[in-house]
């Protein structure tokens, strides 16, 4: 949340009476003073960790504030919105504000329900834990749009991407609507996304859905340069190590170049290849870089950035995030001073185990069960995310068929070892140099999926890794 120091006091009619802000506030300690100052309240709505001073706002909503007793800590921020939405309700019908058709006067009391396929897509989107408590509305609010009663928006989405509204699982918010109305906010102009999710008439969503496509398209382009630079980099640095312990405990990348809405992405790939925590910043403006980090288990990264803060005082101008992800802003000429910072701060509180990329499936599976009705199970088994993981296998093949799609995803033919029955498999952002060198044989680790290609369905087995035997 921002409020420019700068607004006239002459302009007090252009001026909201109320600020509600969602999924973030909890660190706006100067924004919600000088809202304040302006006279304006501000109502902070948010689930991300809170520091050692809170703002003084005229309420606060947040599951994770000292004191809050609310039991569903890993809520995301769209539930947090969602469940005080509940309770003004609740507030509303004890006043009876609401029309119960009795009469002519006052509006009819909305049903909150209409909301939850949103709440579902901001759930996953989010990337919090699916516990108990976010699995149930991730799953009621599936049910609505596989029933053909979502927004406008998220049915647009679907549609430009090819995929069915009546199939619509938990691994479509996270792969196909999300990135497309993240899309927006990381090259231009959230509001799009926001218009299109908004939107009641289909047309005007679908015109609203493709403009968000073609930014996905972009977004995606971007992303791959920055990434090929990034590797390119760090594999020259890596020429100097003699193995994969000297690797650095923790990576902080900056290059001016890079775009400020797609760092995060960028730290999310470098974090999955090299199993390091991961800053990479981009320029921000006036002597600013913004940076964007992704973490690895057993590493809280909002932790990491406090002690940061607190023991180097100037270094971070502001910090905030999770567990798993965070975010700061710094002075460019403090970014060397950064990265030593983070590299002794991680080295400090990760145990040497916790830089194993350690790969946990459910072992081998039987090759009677690789079929489509079983991935057809695990799929309407879900939803699956965020500690709620799809199940998932790894067993030996021998390599029978392999060439580039895409020109980064590796196409496979493979065969299992103990019966020689072949499968089609994709591994996305991998290629052949991801193959080990020489070998016909290799462990995978994967998915089952059903591909849909001119009408026809087949069984295809998803590989998210590649290692020799």
């Amino acid at each position: 949340m921002t409020c420019s120091s700068k607004s006239e006091p002459g302009k007090s009619d252009k001026r909201p009476d109320l600020i509600i802000t969602v999924d973030n506030g909890i660190s706006s300690i100067e924004g919600v003073k000088r809202a304040n100052e302006l006279g304006i309240q501000v109502v902070v709505t948010d689930h991300h960790l809170a520091g050692d001073e809170m703002p003084q706002a005229a309420a606060i909503v947040n599951p994770n504030q000292p004191g809050c007793s609310f039991p569903a800590k890993t809520i995301a921020g769209v539930g947090v919105a969602f469940y005080l939405m509940l309770a003004v309700r609740a507030n509303l019908r004890q006043l009876n504000w609401f029309n119960d058709g009795s009469s002519t006067t006052g509006p009819a009391e909305p049903n909150m329900a209409a909301y939850l396929d949103l709440v579902a897509l901001g759930t996953v989107a989010d990337v919090v834990p699916l516990d108990d408590n976010n699995r149930i509305l991730v799953e009621y609010g599936l049910q609505r749009i596989r029933a053909n009663k979502a927004c406008a928006g998220i049915n647009a989405l679907l549609t430009i991407a090819g995929k069915s509204i009546e199939g619509c699982s938990s691994q479509d918010f996270g792969f196909i609507i999300g990135p497309r109305l993240n899309a927006a906010g990381r090259l231009d102009d959230m509001s799009l996304g926001i218009e299109c999710l908004l939107s009641d008439d289909y047309e005007q969503a679908f015109k609203y859905a493709a403009t968000l496509n073609q930014m996905n398209q972009q977004r995606r382009q971007i992303e791959g340069e920055m990434l090929d630079q990034a590797n390119s980099f760090l594999e020259q640095q890596s020429k100097s190590l003699d193995n994969e312990s000297d690797i650095p405990v923790a990576m902080a990348l900056y290059d001016e170049q890079w775009h400020q809405g797609v760092v995060g992405l960028l730290a999310s790939r470098i974090k999955e290849k090299y199993h390091r925590p991961v800053f990479a910043f981009a320029d921000a403006g006036d002597g600013e870089i913004k940076g964007s980090g992704r973490s690895i288990p057993g590493l809280h990264l909002r932790d990491v950035l406090d002690a940061i803060s607190k023991q180097h005082a100037s270094l971070i101008d502001k910090f905030g995030g999770h567990a798993m992800a965070a975010g700061l802003t710094i002075r460019q000429e403090n970014f060397e001073a950064f990265q030593k910072a983070l590299k002794q701060q991680v080295a400090a509180v990760l145990r040497p185990e916790d830089l194993n990329d350690i790969k946990q499936t459910d072992g081998s599976a039987d090759v009677s069960l690789m079929t489509i009705e079983t991935s057809e199970v695990f799929k309407y088994a879900s939803p699956w995310g965020q500690l709620f993981p799809e199940p998932v296998f790894d067993d030996i093949f021998n390599i029978v068929n392999w060439r580039i799609v895409g020109e980064k995803h590796l196409k496979l033919d493979l065969a299992r070892q103990e019966t020689g029955e072949i499968f089609s498999a994709i591994a996305f952002n991998k290629t052949d140099a991801d193959l080990p060198a020489g070998e016909n044989s290799i462990r995978v680790v994967y998915k089952l999926d059903v591909n849909e290609f001119r009408g026809k369905r087949s069984l295809q087995l998803i590989v998210s890794h590649i290692e020799s035997v």
